[in-house]
């Protein structure tokens, strides 16, 4: 046995001999260094060192303007190793590593240099100082066997072997359960107590002392405990353990080990199809790491929970999700600080854009008692992270508001606690007014609720009722005065805290202010009345709210006559167009007995004519609610919205004539080349819109459209009919139809749209009757946000598809890279790039946000278009206003105004009742006015003109 374990220790006493003169290595290293650098010195430096010079001090200054450039700090460290600058190296990796946390690649390439570079024994306790940072960032196994290793060789100093068990433990308990790596370090752990245990060991041949017995048998007994912790636990190659213990032992292997190993292998059973699924994946392995998670939360065993979360996220550290999925685990489940804070700070390291994460930290700080600075010192750097929205800042102060609120002892007048949280409630309110607004162009706080928030305290808590009512005037200050939820949050402030004078003059203003629902407003103040006012407040009362809902009816009825004469307007233009077009037709018609030749030309312009008032008709494309409202002229889809596809003529009797496509009469050149326009409406029966595709965006001055456009879509199958819509003057009107002889054609032409023609893009969309198909909808970019999509502004106008990929790629997975034109086809220097995944994209955002293209200034931010009102829009019915919070808003601000020009009193709600948007849902007397049962007729809005 112990010739045994002298063997099984032989490379754990080679590597123990070579930490040992370490020091003698280094000495003659970091000497040849010295030397060198002195040579260096003397003579001028190459032309290669001089350009690594420039690139280094590039780098550095670059890193003093955007000191989070995470790709220019691993080349500065590059080039700096490259260079054998020592101190600077050394600065550059500490300052990176007080922004990030580092790979292990990074922490092992760091550690190795600074050992070789190690002299003294005093220097020792440094390098124990960097590795203790490196086991902080990410469980890695390599870098605690680096550690253990790097330990062995202090073991002369005092207490030198205890530490070597500690680091070895601390280790186990870090990365022990670790089934493909954790292996590699209960073997190096076993080896050396295999080492210890040859020190101990008796001379052959000699008959050891009681005491060196003593010691022999202790060692002994600390490798079978080793042994028996291990194959307790599954590893990939638990087998090959197990076989080393049976040769190793003289014992034999005790009957509960085996049950121990039994039941390890049937566990190791159930996790090999999660290992091996990880083996074989390609990174980042998420949906495999999701799966192995879900299985051992069902599993719930603390430990292998936690490490299969920490290996999940040293592949996949910008993942806010998965930080968030573990924090939530150990805050909920755990509960243990020493675990829970680190977690919190590692993921607001690795995810600083993230406000979630950064609320979770301040609430777990707060649950588990942390220093008051310390929690300040968090939130400071908080709102120094970066957030992408204007709201997440709002949230981030309303979680630290509602801290320092918890730490006051309201039972005392006044207190330190007291003041500090009425000077952040101020600090809030400046910084979302500066700070933020100035970013986002607003402050992420329209209504106020920060405001709300401290009048609130101020009169339930502090008892202090006047700084209230100064809080909410300057709510209402701030455009919230026209809403009646507004003022009715301020009366029930004042009905609680205040009294009933202040009760009535909210009130009164309130029916005065309020625009979306003074009806309601006014049925409060008389049930106010009622209760508490004498028999002259009451008169008042009834004298203001019958004076405001006079007014009000007036403007219904002013809007109702307006829109009556808008009907009105519009049916006797339409009559007359219809007449116009009756008496038209009559006039082409020719004598009964002229010849069919003759007859069939002139119909001929009739059909074109069709075509060309069908075309008329039919609105551009409707603009979509977003993929981004930049893109407004680019996102035409005419013909899709509202248009009314040419019917074919109803057939007549049978037996009845059809003079005007039998006669024929001699005609002028110019007559042939009208009917040759209106050829493909000479068989209207033959039309399908299934087999057709809508073209428009197209030059004017397009010369012969119809063989054009054949040639150009006869790639995509054979072409039946082309249709190109003309003026009455005979002039191309850019747009048009192609008909396939089959359907399966239209995919591959659809795949043609925005394909320049003639220096424009062309676009091309399904041909579909809106009469028919009203929901139908081919807008083919997402109207919502999209964590996934970065939009970028401020391009140069030559900036180009393959350019701005290159310039994204290093920051992640460009899947697809859209320039936004106008229908010119010419750049607006406007951008959108769809990454893999939401880290990426937040990752590109922090990167490129601010940088430089071509001396032009680029912004970035997620792809979050601003909400807009699609009232009158084709395909598109009611007011959105009504249906869209008004507080909510994009990334990059309000946009347009998202303000409905149609009267709050005309407008249809989109369900049974409209929902209200600042205050109480509107009573059926209320929708008087809004929902009309069906369409009105002229009659109906005339006897509303007179009704009372």
């Amino acid at each position: 046995m112990a010739a045994s374990s002298n063997a099984k220790g032989t490379q754990l006493e080679d590597m123990e001999e070579d930490a040992g003169i370490k020091e003698e290595m280094d000495s003659d290293e970091e000497e040849g260094m010295k030397v060198e650098s002195s040579d260096d010195e003397e003579d001028d430096l190459s032309e290669d060192d001089k350009e690594n010079e420039a690139e280094i001090q590039r780098l550095e200054e670059q890193l003093s303007i955007n000191a989070f450039d995470y790709n220019c700090h691993l080349d500065l460290i590059k080039l700096l190793r490259q260079e054998g600058e020592l101190s600077r190296l050394r600065k550059a990796r500490q300052k990176m590593s007080e922004l990030f946390p580092l790979t292990e690649e990074i922490w092992l390439e760091w550690l190795k240099d600074e050992i070789r570079l190690t002299e003294e024994e005093s220097n020792r306790e440094k390098i124990y100082e960097l590795f203790e940072k490196a086991v902080k960032d990410y469980i890695c196994p390599d870098i605690w066997l680096e550690y253990a290793q790097y330990s062995i060789g202090g073991m002369g100093s005092p207490a030198g072997l205890e530490k070597v068990r500690s680091i070895f433990e601390r280790a186990l308990t870090a990365v022990g359960l670790h089934m493909t790596k954790g292996s590699t370090v209960w073997d190096a752990y076993r080896e050396f107590e295999n080492v210890m245990l040859s020190t101990v060991q008796p001379p052959a041949g000699s008959v050891p002392t009681p005491e060196e017995q003593g010691k022999h048998n202790t060692q002994l007994e600390r490798i079978h405990t080793l042994f028996r912790r291990q194959l307790a636990i599954p590893f990939m190659d638990l087998e090959a353990t197990y076989g080393e213990y049976e040769e190793w032992s003289d014992r034999g292997v005790p009957e509960t080990l085996t049950c121990q190993y039994k039941k390890a292998l049937q566990q190791l059973a159930k996790s090999r199809p999660f290992e091996e699924t990880l083996l074989v994946a390609e990174p980042p392995k998420m949906a495999e790491y999701q799966a192995y998670i879900e299985y051992e939360l069902k599993e719930g065993d603390p430990a292998r929970i936690q490490i299969i979360f920490e290996r999940a996220l040293a592949e996949n550290c910008l993942v806010p999700d998965m930080w968030a999925k573990y924090n939530n685990y150990l805050d909920r489940q755990l509960k243990i600080k020493d675990l829970v804070l680190p977690a919190h700070e590692r993921a607001v390291r690795n995810c600083p854009w993230t406000m979630g994460l950064w609320k979770c930290y301040l609430l777990a700080l707060e649950r588990h008692g942390a220093e008051h600075d310390i929690v300040k010192d968090v939130f400071e750097k908080a709102l120094e992270a970066g957030f992408i929205q204007a709201t997440d800042y709002v949230e981030i102060w309303q979680v630290y508001l509602d801290y320092l609120r918890r730490r006051v002892d309201f039972c005392k007048e006044s207190s330190k606690e007291l003041e500090e949280l009425r000077a952040a409630f101020s600090r809030a309110l400046d910084y979302l007014k500066q700070d933020v607004e100035e970013r986002f162009s607003e402050s992420g706080d329209p209504s106020c609720t920060i405001m709300q928030i401290w009048a609130k305290i101020e009169a339930h808590h502090c008892k202090n009722i006047q700084k209230a009512r100064e809080l909410w005037d300057s709510i209402m200050t701030k455009g919230n005065a026209k809403f009646a939820n507004m003022w009715l949050e301020y009366y029930n402030l004042e009905r609680a805290y205040g009294d009933a004078h202040h009760c009535r003059k909210a009130l009164h203003r309130a029916v005065q202010c309020s625009s979306d629902y003074p009806e309601h407003v006014c049925e409060v103040l008389l049930m106010f009345e009622r209760v508490e006012g004498s028999l002259e407040d009451w008169d008042a009362a009834v004298q203001k709210t019958d004076t405001r809902l006079g007014r009000l009816k007036e403007q219904q009825a002013k809007v109702a006559e307006k829109e009556a004469n808008q009907a009105v307007q519009k049916e006797g233009k339409v009559e007359q167009q219809r007449k116009a077009k009756a008496d038209k037709k009559s006039q082409k018609k020719g004598p009964p007995g002229g010849k069919a030749g003759g007859d069939k030309r002139k119909a001929a312009p009739a059909d074109h004519q069709a075509w060309d008032e069908d075309a008329e008709h039919a609105p551009k494309r409707h603009k979509g609610a977003g993929d981004e409202g930049a893109e407004e002229d680019m996102e035409m889809e005419m013909g899709l919205f509202g248009r009314r596809t040419p019917a074919a003529r109803t057939k007549g009797p049978p037996g009845a004539k059809k003079p005007q496509q039998q006669a024929s009469t001699p005609a002028s050149a110019s007559a042939s080349a009208s009917s040759t326009k209106a050829k493909p409406d000479e068989k209207p029966e033959l039309r399908n819109d299934n087999n057709s595709v809508f073209i428009s965006n197209l030059a004017y001055t397009l010369a012969e459209p119809e063989q054009k456009l054949k040639a150009l879509f006869e790639c995509c199958g054979p072409v039946d009919q082309v249709r190109p819509v003309f003026s009455k003057a005979g002039v191309f009107k850019g747009y048009g139809y192609i008909q396939f002889e089959s359907k399966a054609s239209v995919p591959a032409a659809l795949k043609l749209d925005r394909q320049e023609v003639e220096g424009r893009p062309m676009f091309v969309s399904p041909c579909v009757d809106k009469n028919t198909n009203p929901d139908f909808k081919v807008f083919k970019y997402n109207s919502a946000i999209e964590k996934h999509k970065v939009f970028i502004s401020g391009l140069p106008f030559s900036c180009t598809k393959p350019q701005l990929e290159e310039l994204c790629k290093s920051h992640g997975t460009v899947k697809d890279v859209r320039l936004v034109t106008h229908r010119s086809g010419k750049p607006k220097g406007l951008a959108y790039v769809e990454f893999a995944d939401e880290a990426q994209a937040s990752h590109a955002v922090l990167k490129l946000d601010g940088t430089v293209v071509d001396d032009n200034q680029i912004l970035v931010a997620i792809s979050n278009p601003p909400r807009k009102n699609l009232k009158d829009q084709g395909g598109f019915g009611g007011s959105m206003s009504t249906s869209m919070p008004r507080q909510v808003y994009g990334s990059r601000g309000r946009g347009r105004t998202q303000v409905s020009l149609l009267p709050r009193s005309l407008q249809r709600p989109s369900g049974a009742v409209a929902k209200a948007e600042n205050g109480t849902a509107p009573t059926d007397q209320d929708q008087e006015f809004k929902k009309p049962a069906k369409p009105l007729s002229n009659s109906d809005f005339a006897k509303m003109l007179f009704k009372k």
